[in-house]
């Protein structure tokens, strides 16, 4: 009979050149664990300090290509070429389970669409030498867009032999022949430095167990090669964990913008470091195209259930090394838990494991470009940047260009021309990159602004109003001028920004006027200055679907101080197996006198009180509370949906500009209706009724708002 035992895997925490991990034992198999869970690192800082025994001492060699990190490099190579043999092992067989997860993101937001989830069970078996065998015993899967995405094999199962001499992935389309930092000879490609050193101690009698990083980076960042870190035991040298990315030269595919992976083992029967947790992100975008959306995979599987030493047929390994049983028994399998499980626990949110990489890639590669995206592409913020119409603009016309040499500093550049207006409009926008997380200089003439301060439309369907119903969802007054912004991640539940500008507004002029079959809102003047800025942004995101926003804006304008707040707190919940969701918003906002014009807050109507004649309602402070909850009647085509809305505006400080006909709310406007979301609810219509005086039946067609950044 073969050893059985149970064991839970454990994190590296970066602490500095040096850290201790104390965890329990796992039923005698002698793994350290270390979960992510709230106060668990108190816990471990006080029995450390109780202990009465310090971190280790960090290693001196800090240097590249040092002599101990060299013949660290080799005792580890020769471990992993078959010591594992001499030391017992000869078979094992065991479980996986995992999730695969399509998504869009958002470039310059943690904004993520889920697209596509697969959830995987494997059986797995090993039989030394290094033969490997993997059966795909359960697959099932649900898309919530559309999609016809077609995964590689690799993407459903999970990596045995930590890839071999040569890395391969989506069988050889993403990657294909990288060279892995313990190979033969690989001194002669990359140079390697000591890093972290880590003690692991049990809660039993075991001896601790030492694990030293080994930092890797390429000696010439111009051919594939791998960027990352190797830890391993330092008394065996056998491989515990591995991080990394790749050069822009391993990318075959010329859509791949990056892939990361992080590779975890967990010690089992106290001498075999085994496969335990398996994470890789695969981000895609359009090789000559820089649009503000990449396509993203992320698998993420765990690996549990060893049996050692067991008998494993040799005939067992013989045809393709990834099998699976018939479609209709992976689909009847009975996974211990549900489809959207672990997304419901942690979210699409960046996974901090991998988001790690990104930096400490980075600062391996100094400056060097580690995207596999070319440097230099077209660029446009979104569908409505580069074709528009409004009654402020008429046609708008525009095109871009970006430009990122390095992992520091990226430049946009987009612009265009105003048929209507006849003047030309600029944008150039700097960013800090991985160098300067967080900080952003931006140059724009003309820029058009919504005054606002809720985004009523997407910037495509606007433009489909104007053409089709001579509606425009938009009041535009148009600035130029600079801006510096940096953004502070405290935490992770708090942000912080800090923007300084200069702007010279300027008012909007109707250039369509009459020109089709139905009259437009009047244009509303506002008032022209100059302005100069501070803005004082924060957000906290404490879980649960509970998130919260605000801005406070110190300004003069034209030389007379005003200030100005804004607010939002939301709370969502979503269903992801029924299909339905529940958010309710409460926004709020105001400011003193001396504001321009188009400082003040519009509400009426669309995306705010439906049922009453579009932003009709102004003031110099406005509050607005809305619930919407979505049921699926018959997934992907029709959800039905219900909503409510309560809100009004004061009109007691700021004075209005002429020719402004809006009013405050007086007492608080009501509105409710019901909507039906089509096709993945993509496409949304609502019928509302205002249900305070004045109030009447007003019908809307949207797109989904997750696309609104990009329309």
């Amino acid at each position: 009979m073969g050893s059985r035992c149970r064991v839970s895997g454990w994190r590296i925490s970066r602490t500095g050149p040096s850290a201790r991990i104390v965890g329990p034992g796992s039923n005698g198999c002698g793994a350290g664990t270390l979960f992510a869970v709230p106060g668990l690192r108190g816990l471990i800082s006080t029995v450390m300090l109780l202990s009465g025994v310090g971190p280790p001492r960090p290693l001196a060699a800090q240097e590249w290509d040092s002599a101990e990190a060299l013949e660290l490099v080799q005792r580890a190579r020769r471990t992993r070429q078959g010591t594992v043999l001499e030391e017992g092992l000869t078979s094992y067989t065991a479980d996986a389970r995992g999730y695969v997860y399509f998504f869009v993101d958002h470039d310059g937001s943690e904004e993520r669409n889920l697209v596509k989830t697969d959830q995987v069970a494997l059986q797995l078996y090993w039989r030394s030498p290094n033969l490997t065998k993997q059966v795909i015993v359960g697959l099932r899967d649900e898309k919530k867009l559309p999609t016809n995405i077609q995964y590689h094999l690799d993407h459903l199962t999970v990596v045995q032999d930590d890839f071999g001499d040569r890395i391969r992935l989506g069988d050889g389309d993403e990657v294909a022949a990288v060279v892995h930092p313990l190979a033969a000879a690989s001194e002669r490609v990359y140079d390697f430095r000591l890093g972290d050193s880590l003690t692991i101690r049990f809660a039993g009698p075991e001896a601790p167990v030492r694990v030293q990083e080994i930092q890797v980076r390429p000696r010439d960042v111009e051919r594939p090669g791998f960027v990352g870190s190797v830890y391993v035991d330092r008394s065996t040298a056998a491989v515990v964990r591995m991080s990394f990315t790749f050069t822009p030269a391993s990318y075959v595919d010329s859509y791949l913008d990056y892939i990361r992976i992080s590779l975890d083992n967990a010690l089992w029967d106290r001498r075999y470091w085994l496969p335990h947790r398996q994470q890789v992100e695969i981000r895609r975008e359009a090789p000559f195209f820089d649009f503000p959306m990449g396509s993203v995979i992320r698998g993420r599987f765990e690996i549990s259930g060893y049996e050692l030493n067991e008998d494993v047929p040799l005939s067992l390994f013989d045809g393709p090394r990834v099998t699976g049983l018939p479609e209709e028994a992976r689909k009847t399998f009975e996974f211990e838990e549900g489809l959207y499980a672990q997304l419901e626990e942690e979210g699409l949110g960046p996974a901090p494991d991998l988001d790690a990489i990104r930096a400490h890639a980075t600062d391996l590669a100094r400056t060097q470009y580690l995207s596999g995206l070319l440097p230099v592409r077209l660029y446009t913020p979104g569908v409505s940047s580069l074709l528009r119409r409004n009654r402020a603009e008429g046609t708008f016309l525009g095109v871009g260009f970006s430009h990122r040499p390095d992992n520091g500093i990226g430049l946009r550049v987009s612009g265009g021309y105003a048929l209507g207006r006849g003047e030309g409009q600029l944008r150039l926008a700097l960013d800090g990159g991985d160098r300067w997380p967080g900080a952003r200089l931006i140059a724009f003439l003309n820029e058009p602004r919504d005054i606002g301060p809720i985004v009523t439309a997407s910037g495509a369907v606007n433009t489909l109003a104007v053409i089709a119903q001579s509606q425009d969802y938009q009041d535009l007054y148009f600035t130029s001028g600079v801006s510096a912004e940096q953004g502070f991640p405290v935490g992770d539940a708090w942000g912080l920004s800090v923007t300084t500008r200069w702007e010279r507004q300027r008012t909007a002029r109707d250039v369509i006027g009459d020109s089709v079959s139905a009259p437009f809102r009047p244009v509303l003047p506002t008032d022209d200055g100059d302005v100069l800025a501070l803005d004082l942004g924060a957000d906290w995101a404490p879980g649960s679907g509970f998130e919260v926003d605000g801005t406070l804006t110190l300004a003069a304008f034209d030389g007379d101080a005003y200030t100005r707040v804004t607010a939002s707190a939301t709370w969502g919940r979503e269903w992801l197996d029924r299909h339905g969701d529940i958010e309710v918003q409460l926004q709020g906002g105001a400011t003193t006198d001396r504001t321009p014009g188009q400082g003040l807050f519009l509400l009426g109507g669309r995306s705010t009180v439906p049922g009453y004649p579009f932003r009709s309602f102004v003031g110099d402070a406005f509050w607005l509370l809305r619930a919407d909850g979505r049921a699926a009647v018959a997934w992907p085509w029709v959800s039905v949906r219900a909503f409510g809305a309560l809100g009004g505006t004061d009109l007691a400080r700021a004075s209005l500009p002429e020719a402004w006909a809006q009013a405050p709310t007086g007492s608080a406007r009501t509105s409710a209706g019901l909507g039906v979301d089509l096709l993945w609810n993509v496409v949304r219509l609502e019928l509302g009724r205002g249900l305070s005086s004045g109030g009447e039946w007003e019908l809307n067609f949207f797109a989904s708002k997750q696309f609104w950044p990009v329309l």
